[in-house]
């Protein structure tokens, strides 16, 4: 298979995921240290997910019907779409 159309296959995927998948609604959920995949604002379309550690939590109200918000450790913000693993820290 092409390097293209793995690509292609990998973002059909990722999108199929976010739109089949509820996000992450409720904030006890997630903790500073949380590996997660977020979508972000640019990538809703395409359903791109991108993988990182919780750094903040930017939403305040305990519940959010599109996600939680974060900011992930680097900066990057978005909407959790899927929790990896919790932390220990």
């Amino acid at each position: 298979m092409q390097e293209s159309q793995k690509r292609v296959n990998k973002e059909n995927q990722n999108k199929e995921l976010v739109e089949n998948s509820m996000p992450i609604t409720n904030r006890d959920q997630i903790q500073i240290g949380t590996s997660v995949q977020v979508v972000q604002k640019q990538d809703q379309r395409s359903g791109k997910l991108t993988q990182g550690i919780v750094s903040r939590i930017l939403t305040n109200s305990h519940n959010h019907p599109r996600g939680i918000k974060v900011m992930l450790e680097g900066g990057i913000v978005g909407r959790v779409m899927v929790i990896d693993s919790i932390s220990n820290k």
